[in-house]
């Protein structure tokens, strides 16, 4: 397996949904290739973070600039 192969199948691997196979194969290339043991480390990291962090509420005005914006690109008149 080559980089570009971990980065196509990232989703996957994290989620535990990739073929055992190709899971076994990608773990072998994490284990000589420190960049992508990085990018896989850190992504995880920020899915934990993301999955454990509480939202934080839009400001009103923010809300509706973005509600506009939207309206505005699908070619609506209200948001």
């Amino acid at each position: 397996m080559v980089c570009k192969q971990v980065i196509r199948c990232l989703c996957e691997f994290l989620d535990g949904e990739l073929a055992p196979d190709l899971a076994q194969e990608l773990a072998k290339h994490l284990a000589r290739c420190e960049d992508c043991k990085i990018v896989v480390d850190t992504t995880r990291k920020t899915i934990e973070i993301y999955c454990n962090t509480e939202p934080l509420p839009l400001p009103h005005d923010v809300r509706e600039r973005l509600e506009r914006a939207l309206a505005e690109k699908l070619g609506r008149t209200e948001p």
